[in-house]
């Protein structure tokens, strides 16, 4: 199993996503001997996961079924462990196309944190790109180290364990693009340009706080880099559902009645058919955004790095 080779058959140490239903899965590592509680039911890894082809129904102890899927960095940004805040597919989607990122490309990242972005930026680089990743926690980087391992990229990946701001990447003029998610990114602009190939490169720095913004563009102009700007993705989701409307009522009926004298006042006329008609109602399928939405997550500044 690899996340970024598709393996068609369920293995033993694979990490598989168990799929109850868009609002519900969770990861789970496949090994003999090994039950998953779920709330259908048992899942037993020998007989029910080992040997079955991924995106199988699989049948609970309790009748009930969910699917076995592959994993891919879409679905482990989803499921995997919180050790740091991360980031989404909605941002992460914008930095690999404005970091130009494609199969080869060489990337410097830091901080790995829970490795969200990480997974993203190996299946873009690979077969033949790298990833060189720092982190200055240390049982965060060696956790990253050992999922890397388990996903099957560790061969895509370098994780170091040092303070970015002091000590830099550890490589030189080798990276097609740097991004930045730390506290003071501005500290590391100067490493990040060091990191990058003599030839220019791209990079991108995420900050919640606008201040830091400020700073970081200051520090990139200081540093020579070129075509700086930043932007917010905000994702506004819609729902689709049955809307039912009344059919608009465009006077007709009034018309008719007019037209032969009816009087509605008249004490004759009250309980006519025409008083009593009931307005039709249409179905039809419509697109309504949600009452709440996700709102600020943070900023991505981006820039080049220039030649002269």
């Amino acid at each position: 199993m690899s996340f970024v080779e598709y393996g068609d058959t369920i293995k033993n140490g694979d990490t598989a996503i168990v799929f109850l239903g868009h609002e519900s899965m969770f990861p789970v590592k496949v090994q003999h001997g090994t039950v998953t509680q779920t709330k259908y039911g048992v899942i037993r890894h020998s007989t029910d996961l080992i040997g079955k082809k991924y995106g199988s129904k699989v049948t609970c102890s309790k009748g009930g079924w969910v699917f076995i899927l592959h994993p891919t960095p879409e679905l482990w940004t989803m499921n995997l462990p919180h050790r740091t805040q991360i980031l989404y597919s909605t941002d992460i989607s914008i930095i690999t196309m404005m970091l130009e990122l494609k199969p080869g490309s060489v990337v410097c990242e830091s901080g790995t944190g829970s490795g969200s972005l990480s997974h993203a930026l190996i299946r873009t680089v690979a077969p033949t790109g790298h990833l060189y990743t720092v982190e200055f926690h240390q049982q965060r980087a060696e956790k990253a180290r050992e999922e890397f391992r388990e996903h099957g990229v560790e061969h895509l990946v370098t994780v170091t364990n040092q303070d970015v701001c002091k000590n830099g990447f550890g490589v030189s003029n080798i990276a097609d693009a740097v991004f930045l998610d730390i506290p003071s990114p501005w500290e590391a602009i100067g490493h990040a340009k060091s990191a990058l190939k003599a030839e220019g490169g791209r990079i991108c720095s995420f900050s919640p706080c606008i201040e830091q913004v400020q700073r970081t563009c200051l520090a990139m102009e200081e540093h020579g880099f070129t075509e700086i700007n930043t932007l917010e993705i905000l994702l506004r989701v819609y729902n689709v559902r049955t809307i039912s409307l009344q059919i608009p009522d465009l006077g007709k009926a009034s018309e008719d009645n007019s037209s032969i004298g009816f009087d509605s006042s008249n004490p004759s006329n009250q309980g006519s058919p025409c008083t009593n008609l009931q307005q039709g109602t249409v179905q039809f399928k419509s697109g309504v955004p949600l009452r709440e939405m996700v709102g600020h997550t943070g900023y991505l500044t981006f820039a080049t790095k220039s030649l002269f």
